[in-house]
């Protein structure tokens, strides 16, 4: 392998390449993660979208399944964030992923037990506090990147991070391949982190309708809506996203509450519970009262299309590279083909 493709990234997370799996909800299942782990990159647990007393089996789970390294990706401040980070401690789990509202007392606990900590940021001020908190790598996801997202492209953003912080710099927000991958190195970072790209995989949980309609989008299909939780989402445009933009208020209202009830049972938090992470989810975004009761549409209405197989009442995070991906290779095949390809570009860069 190039030696230039052996980074901060790889050492840090005990791995063979500088990839990283993003922990995605209802997608980033036991068996993707494992893919991805034995195939030489790092792979994420999603444990956002699972009861917190379930987060224990689910490692074990991907233990089962490799002996390689990974992390588990949560949200810090919702309702048994301790008993996943208990959970973490307790297998010995290399990494720990979150993004929004982090606190330092679990921070703290997780450095103290060895855990290494990555968080993803969508700015360069989060950034440096991320670092202040600790961080040991941060993942900067830059427009083009699915789910939530900011508006300044991956290339700006990251090189832009890499000269305010210390930590090392993973690139992510538009990334699927190698030449990818040396572009990001190249801006600075030490390595990439997709979500897309991985989604798009044959151990990829999502349902064949749903894949469908990924591997269909077209680069105008791609698109940045608030009309989900209030917040800016990337998304593929389906029939959801269609209604959702041209409902009242109050239709919007009406299944914001709707979500909220069903994200009550699927987590099993209390409502006291889901009102103090709606509370802390609303000072560390700044999101008006209308925008923080809808937050937990996302995780549901995503269920609907990830899991439950519905691309037409669910929604569809993705990036834009979800308009230039035609195939479904495995998990290895595409890792193999990344750095295949990176060295390639490599060569010719040097020659």
């Amino acid at each position: 392998m190039h030696p230039a493709l052996h980074t901060a990234l790889c050492d840090r997370l005990d791995c063979r390449y500088p990839i990283i799996q993003t922990g995605m909800g209802w997608v980033a299942t036991p068996e993707l993660v494992a893919a991805v782990s034995n195939a030489g990159a790092f792979g994420f647990l999603a444990a956002a979208t699972l009861r917190p007393e379930a987060v224990d089996a689910e490692i074990a789970k991907v233990r089962a399944l490799t002996s390689r390294p990974f992390g588990v990706n949560f949200l810090m401040d919702a309702p048994g964030a301790e008993v996943i980070v208990d959970a973490i401690l307790r297998h010995g789990v290399r990494a720990a992923g979150y993004n929004r509202s982090p606190r330092a007392d679990l921070i703290k606990r997780l450095k103290d037990g060895g855990v290494v900590c990555v968080p993803t940021c969508g700015n360069a001020r989060h950034a440096e506090k991320a670092e202040q908190l600790g961080a040991d790598l941060i993942i900067v996801q830059g427009g083009e990147g699915g789910g939530h997202t900011g508006s300044v492209p991956t290339s700006l953003l990251v090189s832009s991070v890499v000269d305010r912080v210390e930590a090392p710099v993973v690139a992510a927000g538009g990334f699927h391949d190698g030449r990818g991958l040396v572009a990001a190195l190249a801006f600075g970072a030490v390595g990439v982190a997709m979500g897309t790209r991985f989604l798009l995989t044959r151990e990829s949980p999502v349902p064949k309708a749903t894949r469908e309609r990924y591997l269909a989008a077209q680069v105008d299909d791609v698109i940045v809506t608030r009309q989900i939780d209030g917040l800016p989402q990337r998304v593929v445009r389906n029939e959801l996203v269609t209604r959702l933009e041209a409902s009242s208020g109050a239709g919007r209202l009406l299944r914001a509450v709707r979500s909220g009830l069903a994200y009550r049972r699927v987590t099993g938090a209390s409502l006291p519970e889901l009102i103090r992470a709606a509370t802390s989810l609303r000072r560390g975004e700044k999101l008006t009262r209308s925008q923080t009761i809808m937050a937990a549409n996302a995780p549901m209405l995503a269920r609907k299309a990830m899991a439950e197989g519905d691309p037409v009442h669910g929604y569809l995070p993705g990036g834009t590279v979800a308009a230039v991906i035609e195939d479904l290779p495995s998990c290895a095949e595409l890792v193999e083909r990344i750095i295949a390809e990176a060295e390639r570009t490599l060569a010719s860069l040097a020659g």
